[in-house]
């Protein structure tokens, strides 16, 4: 592998999983948060992860597709700097919510199919590869420490924080960093051949 660009990080820890689904980007956007719970009986709000897979992965063709919408539109109310009713809609349309839904929810439910901290505890296989981090400043669904906990494990790799930027990719300061990544990694590479 010559080089690597990788945008807002999430790495499967348990605070990672419980930022996103428990008690950290509900306090900041409550209004969507309400949405997401309520869409699930006050008996099973325990685990909403384990109530989201089962609607999910049930047999109920609308339990899936309301769940995967509820999912979804959690996800889209968080990923943007600046709320986007456009963005949102987008998240939430049937095969784009019922995409998105199943496939986090699989890995989720798995914990990403790797244990606590092995993304961390096994950077040395990767440490000497450059590369580029990019993530937003405000990004609320994979907070900025995710990436800062990587950075400090990969020293080949340079640290983007795009000031104005939440999680999505298109916003336009994260397409900008990505974009001038690749063209410094790609300028850097033509060097070696």
């Amino acid at each position: 592998m010559l080089a690597l660009i990788l945008r807002g990080i999430f790495l499967c820890r348990q605070c990672d999983f419980d930022w996103l689904y428990k008690d950290g980007a509900r306090r900041v956007f409550p209004d969507s948060w309400e949405e997401f719970v309520n869409h699930i009986p006050l008996a099973e709000r325990g685990d909403l992860m384990k109530a989201y897979y089962e609607r999910l992965t049930g047999d109920d063709e609308l339990a899936r597709m309301a769940a995967a919408k509820h999912w979804s539109a959690w996800e889209g109310s968080c990923s943007k700097l600046r709320p986007s009713p456009e963005a949102l809609a987008s998240f939430t349309k049937p095969h784009n919510a019922l995409a998105l839904a199943r496939l986090e929810i699989h890995y989720f439910m798995n914990k990403g199919f790797i244990d606590e901290n092995h993304i961390l505890e096994n950077m040395q296989l990767i440490r000497d590869i450059p590369g580029r981090i990019v993530h937003g400043r405000y990004d609320m669904v994979c907070p900025l420490e995710n990436a800062l906990a990587l950075h400090k494990q990969w020293p080949a790799a340079e640290l983007h924080i795009v000031r104005e930027s939440g999680h999505s990719a298109s916003e336009p300061g994260t397409v900008d960093a990505l974009i001038r990544a690749t063209q410094d990694i790609a300028k850097k590479l033509e060097t070696f051949d």
